[in-house]
């Protein structure tokens, strides 16, 4: 059934801040993926000190004072993610698979034609690297002594009566806007539950503000599912220049942009003696854009010409951020021996005013040994505090408690990377490996990640074709729900990406 759109923009401070946003929110934007040629793959992304790769301008924009030539290089992704779902002793698995543009972009160098000047050239790049690929499919599955009715029940309370019943000529849909614009969207919630029989009043009273469930205790079969889909990609605009015979400069301009679409569909079943709610549906769709900005500085320096040193600085992304969300709910109640539906679909998509996200900024720090024309060993370290993600307007309360929240709950976290490569004539084998720590400090709520990479490539002159495959996992605990209903499931994700890259000197 196509549902009728209503929009509505909220005016009112309550609705604005008020869509539940959380510290996972704020990590989703702040986390990049290794992500870029099949070159930069295979090698897990250490490439601070090498330079000489389109991708490697994404984590130093020295890089591209390292090209001898102007070159360009497109790369296609095959990524699959598999999640491992346990719910309460029951296991259950979900993949997904995507192919998506990982990278393109081109560099040009001007070498200085004043042989005295010890500014040996310039270099200007632009870059696109696709950090972070959103789609994602996970079912969960299992038997609970918890119901979801807690969750409408708790944001019910203290919500007076009067709000949640429709008045003479009113439809679901008037209401629902009606609350959202005034209430917040635990208002809306409460009117859902309401509408739906899953609780009811302690008295008539339009001024009551106390509620019983509907829903007795026993146990209840659930189904969890969520679908995503979106893309950060990360434009870049690189000048770098070389001083001398050992010293790289370089600086990229970065423009961000993101989508997060998701939906969310919640499914329990009871068949519990005096419960009057025997079914319970509920749907919730996200939708989300973000566009940003950020800035690098970076220097690349041959100590010998076997071994180099690289350092970046990562500024903060300053992210605006739009979001639309929708609902829906349906439940079977038994009434007078019937087994009744009830939808409750107020067909109203909520906009809300747009926010402002910083996600933390990093500093990293490389060492390369390359020998001669056999090969090379990399090794990359970056660290990044992730207590300082910030939510804006911060005198919001809302905003507060949860930057507050992200100060007590996050952490500064380091990553390792190791790379190497051995060349046989135009021919070369890869291999990596990436350690980041848990952003969480409890290490439990997110794990860390760990992961491999191989690969390999051939030199054909004027263009080269590279190959490789990476694999990394983590762990997680996925909550439902923020409030009145708590449950969780243990997450394990898996990875997987195939890349192929074409290189080609212009």
């Amino acid at each position: 059934m196509k549902k009728k759109l209503i929009f509505f923009i909220v005016a009112s401070i309550a609705m604005t801040y008020s869509q539940a946003q959380n510290i996972f929110d704020g990590l989703r934007y702040s986390q990049e993926q290794i992500n870029g040629s099949a070159r930069f793959q295979a090698m897990s992304g250490a490439f601070g000190a090498l330079g000489g790769d389109l991708s490697a301008i994404n984590i130093n924009p020295a890089s591209s004072a390292i090209f001898l030539n102007n070159s360009a290089a497109i790369s296609l992704g095959v990524l699959d993610k598999e999640n491992e779902a346990t719910y309460f002793n029951t296991s259950t698995s979900s993949f997904d698979t995507d192919i998506s543009v990982n990278q393109g972009g081109l560099v040009f160098v001007f070498p200085n034609a004043n042989e005295e000047s010890p500014w040996r050239k310039i270099s200007l790049g632009l870059n696109y690297n696709n950090t972070r690929n959103f789609d994602d499919e996970l079912f969960v599955q299992g038997t609970s002594s918890n119901s979801i009715s807690d969750f409408f029940l708790a944001q019910a309370q203290g919500i007076p009566l009067d709000l949640l019943e429709l008045r003479p000529g009113e439809t679901i849909d008037d209401l629902y806007s009606f609350l959202g614009e005034s209430e917040g969207i635990s208002a809306q919630n409460a009117f859902l539950g309401f509408q739906g029989f899953i609780f009811d009043p302690v008295d008539d009273n339009p001024n009551n503000t106390s509620y019983s469930s509907n829903v007795t205790g026993g146990n209840f079969n659930q189904d969890y599912a969520l679908l995503s889909n979106g893309y950060n990609g990360k434009f870049s605009f690189n000048v770098a220049t070389q001083y001398e015979d050992n010293l790289y400069f370089g600086i990229n301009l970065n423009s961000h942009y993101f989508e997060y679409n998701e939906s969310t569909f919640f499914e329990e079943r009871n068949s519990n003696a005096g419960s009057t709610i025997n079914q319970i549906g509920f749907q919730n769709n996200l939708a989300t854009t973000g566009a940003g900005f950020s800035a690098q500085i970076g220097a690349i320096y041959k100590v010998t010409n076997e071994l180099r040193i690289g350092a970046t600085y990562d500024t903060p992304t300053w992210y605006e951020i739009s979001e639309e969300t929708s609902q829906y709910l349906e439940t079977e109640r038994t009434e007078n021996g019937q087994q009744i539906t009830q939808i409750v679909d107020p067909r109203v998509i909520n906009i809300f005013e747009n926010y402002n996200l910083t996600t933390p900024g990093k500093i990293s720090a490389s060492a390369a040994y390359v020998f001669g024309k056999k090969g090379l060993l990399s090794f990359d370290y970056s660290y990044k505090d992730y207590s300082n993600i910030k939510f804006r307007p911060s005198n919001d309360i809302l905003f507060s408690t949860l930057n507050t929240s992200i100060e007590n709950n996050l952490k500064a976290v380091s990553s390792y990377r190791l790379g190497g490569e051995y060349k046989i004539q135009n021919f070369s084998l890869r291999g990596g490996y990436h350690f980041e720590e848990s952003p969480y400090q409890d290490e439990i709520t997110v794990g860390d990640i760990t992961g491999f990479s191989l690969g390999l490539g051939y030199n054909f002159g004027n263009y080269t074709f590279d190959l490789a495959y990476s694999r990394s996992e983590q762990s997680r605990n996925q909550q439902f729900y923020d409030v009145g209903f708590t449950n969780s499931s243990s997450i394990n994700t898996i990875n997987s990406a195939f890349v192929f890259t074409l290189g080609f000197s212009i």
